[in-house]
């Protein structure tokens, strides 16, 4: 593992994190170091009671996690499933979750229950995220388009994207990307994509191993990746540490990192260079 970007740069820039659907279901998330670190502070939005709790209980000093359903500000129906992390405002399609194992199972809806949704630019603590995160079964180009005022300053979108619909009439990751790159996001890589194996093939008898179908994916987008005259002295040294710590996209961090020296005069990107190189060469010799 390659050092943190404050070992290497020396720098610490402050990250401001919003975290839409920051259920655990799925494990530590991408910036769970810069949040033990100190380096980040995070508003999850999770209306999940329970996981909530589980939230709320293990939360340190500069995480608040609020109880809203992030969407466009009206009411929908929530469709709440046999497996949590299918549950959504948008309404599984049986026949498309027929396709593979056990998601008519796990896509099951157990109850329909109508929900309030607030718009991210009405909650006051999003002000000023440099990295948001969404997990939101579908409605993420929802919860994006009533975000105008929070894009115009983050700097790397995480969004968990669909290529088939597993819900009705939901976006997919053309949908998304066509959207925020006309916001000047551009799609940098897959963290990661997942496929699964049409039914009734089956790979080592395993329903959750993939095969040929990528069914989902989380995108990563980034501001400025094309045009770094874009972005602020912080917004530079910023978007280089979420990339670094979260991504590890270490080509992107030198490019901005030069960047910024040649406004600066600086040798940020020599620094982090030859620490990526000193990294490795420590690495292979304990491999050794």
């Amino acid at each position: 593992m390659d050092p943190d970007f404050a070992t290497l740069t020396g720098l610490s820039p402050d990250i401001r994190v919003v975290d839409i659907g920051a259920n655990p279901i799925d494990g530590a998330p991408p910036y769970a170091a810069m949040l033990r670190a100190g380096r980040a502070a995070v508003v999850g939005f999770e209306p999940n009671a329970a996981a909530l709790a589980t939230l709320r209980t293990r939360a340190g000093p500069r995480e608040i996690y609020l109880p809203h359903a992030v969407g466009d500000g009206a009411a929908h129906q929530l469709h709440i499933c046999a497996a949590p992390g299918m549950t959504s405002l948008y309404e599984p399609d049986p026949a498309i979750l027929a396709l593979f194992h056990g998601f008519p199972t796990w896509g099951r809806v157990l109850e329909i229950a109508t929900i309030p949704t607030v718009r991210l630019d009405d909650v006051p603590e999003t002000t000023g995220a440099d990295l948001l995160k969404l997990d939101v079964q579908g409605a993420e180009l929802m919860v994006l388009r009533h975000a105008e005022e929070r894009l115009a300053g983050a700097l790397v979108i995480q969004a968990e994207v669909e290529f088939l619909p597993l819900y009705r009439d939901q976006p997919l990751f053309s949908d998304v990307e066509q959207f925020l790159r006309a916001r000047g996001f551009i799609f940098h890589r897959f963290f990661p994509a997942v496929s699964r194996c049409f039914a009734p093939m089956l790979v080592d008898n395993d329903i959750y191993a993939g095969l040929s179908q990528t069914v989902w994916a989380d995108a990563i987008f980034v501001r400025g990746l094309l045009d770094t005259g874009a972005l602020t002295n912080r917004e530079l040294l910023a978007s280089a540490s979420i990339l670094h710590d979260c991504y590890g996209s270490v080509d992107i961090v030198l490019r901005l990192l030069l960047a910024h020296d040649k406004r600066t005069g600086g040798s940020l990107g020599m620094i982090y260079l030859d620490g990526l190189r000193a990294s490795q060469i420590a690495t292979q010799a304990c491999a050794a």
